[in-house]
């Protein structure tokens, strides 16, 4: 006969006093980690040895006087050639043909931003403003790069061209309000309205360029005794 084993039931707890559960240690607020005090600025990009500068001297002298000739369809490969350089040298510094686009034109940027800043303390705030601008299409007349890139008005241009145009921008806008407050320039005109003119000055340069007898710099003067005032006084333009 098999006896069977009595039946238990699930253990019960253990009579007497409840036990207490260890205290948790309080815990301790730890700040989040931040920047150690006094913290080392971040390293600068070191500079170029004198080897490299020079080469990518070239390269941009190269580009510039490509980009001026024939626009921005010219081959990285043939910039590296007139450089004198390998193609390997022009990729190093300039990884797409755009970005060595932009270096060119924020140099040339550059250039215009500091002539228009050194014409500011003129005697003549009016002649100042003309000079500057006819100075401005004169050094754009012919040379395809600065053309495309005032006509691409800063779309999809980087943050150091787009740096370089808003300084020429400033400087074109202070001379701009000089010769206003001069009378030397009629009444409506704004930087922007400049910047077309520009354009089509240097269009109309162009064209004109094409059918003998050209004088240059003819309609670029038409253009500038546009924003003159007229012989009864200021201009007001609407807009």
């Amino acid at each position: 006969m098999t006896t069977r084993a009595p039946h238990t039931s699930p253990a019960e707890p253990e009579s007497g006093p409840a036990r207490t559960p260890p205290r948790a240690e309080p815990e301790t607020h730890r700040p989040e980690p931040g920047p150690a005090p006094h913290a080392a600025p971040a390293a600068r990009p070191k500079p170029l040895r004198a080897d490299a500068a020079r080469n990518r001297a070239k390269v941009l002298e190269a580009a510039r006087e490509a980009f001026a000739a024939e626009g921005v369809t010219v081959p990285l490969d043939e910039i590296a050639r007139r450089a004198g350089v390998g193609a390997g040298t022009v990729y190093r510094h300039f990884p797409t043909k755009e970005a060595l686009f932009e270096a060119v034109v924020a140099d040339r940027l550059d250039a215009l931003a500091a002539d228009a800043e050194a014409l500011l303390d003129a005697a003549d705030p009016g002649a100042a403003f003309f000079e500057f601008f006819v100075a401005m299409v004169r050094d754009a007349d012919g040379k395809k790069d600065l053309a495309d890139a005032l006509a691409a008005s800063g779309v999809g241009l980087s943050a150091q061209t787009l740096a370089s145009a808003a300084r020429l921008h400033a400087g074109l806008g202070e001379l701009l309000g000089r010769a206003h407050a001069a009378g030397a320039v009629r009444d409506g005109v704004s930087v922007a309205d400049l910047h077309a003119l520009a354009v089509g000055a240097l269009a109309a340069e162009a064209r004109a360029a094409a059918e003998p007898p050209y004088v240059q710099g003819r309609l670029t003067g038409l253009i500038c005794d546009g924003l003159r005032p007229s012989a009864g006084g200021p201009t007001r333009t609407e807009g």
